[in-house]
């Protein structure tokens, strides 16, 4: 499909050769969507690693409900993409919405033109739902990692007197190394095939703003019926996504792998 030129009805008739590569490549919007794609990809691993450790740190505590606690965490994770998309929408309205009312409250003042609506702004705001979203699965993950950590470590590090901080560098964080390091590649995987959220919230605007390449390739298929250039641009987000997973494999995961080979 994606060397021809198709409206949708009909047979593949118009062969195009690599035209539709050209055109989706040298799109400002497409070469847009990639970039916010990327910031998306680094974004959610710089926001939800250190977020999601010192969550599961705290949640890994002897305290009252603490399987409460762990319940709520993890609820966002499991909501529905749409649920989650349609609240934070009416959450995020401007001037009559819960986050604008809250900071008139206290004197403060949302965005003229509402979180969303800010070019400048919005694919920052999209990000922080997302966070909020999915930080819950390297929560689940990290606090199974830390059950698996003896506790005789913790007791010899106390004895030698180290601090809390010494512990957590050169006990936690380089035994829950591996568990990290899967977590991130199934964060960079899930951003690169973001879609829902995204469209739910802003349709890839305004302006373009939060537009990535699943949202491009949806508008372009689905509402522009340009199925050649939406075939273009998914084969371009496939070989990306591939790249990306093979070089994070050999790169990162390699040395997991030879471990537990051993």
């Amino acid at each position: 499909m994606s060397v021809y030129r198709w409206r949708g009805f009909g047979p593949l008739e118009d062969f195009v050769g690599l035209d539709n590569y050209v055109s989706v490549l040298t799109n400002d919007v497409f070469t847009g969507a990639v970039a916010h794609t990327m910031i998306i990809v680094v974004g959610s691993i710089l926001l939800q690693l250190p977020l999601g450790l010192a969550v599961a740190l705290l949640l890994n505590r002897k305290m009252k409900g603490q399987g409460l606690l762990r319940t709520i965490v993890f609820v966002p994770f499991v909501l529905s993409e749409v649920i989650a998309g349609v609240i934070w929408f009416q959450l995020l309205q401007p001037r009559y919405g819960v986050v604008d009312t809250a900071l008139g409250s206290v004197g403060l003042d949302g965005p003229a033109q509402g979180w969303l609506g800010d070019p400048d702004i919005a694919l920052w705001t999209v990000l922080i739902v997302l966070t909020w979203k999915y930080l819950g699965l390297p929560i689940l993950l990290f606090l199974a990692g830390l059950q698996g950590i003896p506790n005789d470590l913790y007791e010899a590090a106390q004895l030698d007197g180290a601090t809390w901080w010494q512990v957590q560098r050169n006990i936690t964080i380089p035994l829950l190394g591996p568990t990290m390091r899967t977590w991130a590649f199934l964060s960079m995987i899930g951003s690169l095939q973001l879609f829902d959220m995204v469209w739910i919230l802003t349709r890839g605007g305004p302006a373009n703003a939060t537009t990535t390449m699943v949202t491009f390739l949806v508008n372009e298929g689905t509402n522009r019926q340009n199925y050649g250039i939406a075939g273009a641009a998914s084969m371009i987000l496939f070989v990306i996504a591939l790249t990306m997973a093979i070089l994070y494999q050999r790169l990162v995961l390699r040395r997991d792998t030879k471990e537990a080979g051993r």
